[in-house]
């Protein structure tokens, strides 16, 4: 079963409530097997949109990660993001590296 991203680009328009998103969020989606690869930090936007923050969490499977999403405690948490953000949110499944 291949494994899947999470990926989301973030623009934060109110830091405090998506500090409360972002603290409830993390063990949410651990519930679910899912890692963070990237949290914010350096980025370089070559096409589209650019958004500050940039998010990648893996999880075991794209059902693994639309069943963190679609869970009571990651939708408690995504109450705090609503009106505190502007996100993009897309999950893929990852593919086998090839040389």
């Amino acid at each position: 079963m291949p494994t899947a991203l999470w990926i989301t680009n973030i623009e934060v328009t109110d830091a405090e409530s998506y500090a409360k998103y972002a603290k409830l969020a993390g063990p949410a989606l651990a519930k679910f097997g899912g890692i963070f690869l990237v949290r914010g930090g350096k980025h370089v936007q070559l096409e589209g949109r650019d958004r500050a923050r940039n998010v990648v969490a893996r999880f075991p499977s794209l059902q693994h990660a639309v069943d963190a999403y679609n869970s009571p405690d990651y939708q408690a948490a995504l109450e705090f993001a609503k009106n505190a953000a502007i996100r993009d949110l897309v999950v893929v499944e990852e593919v086998e590296p090839t040389a």
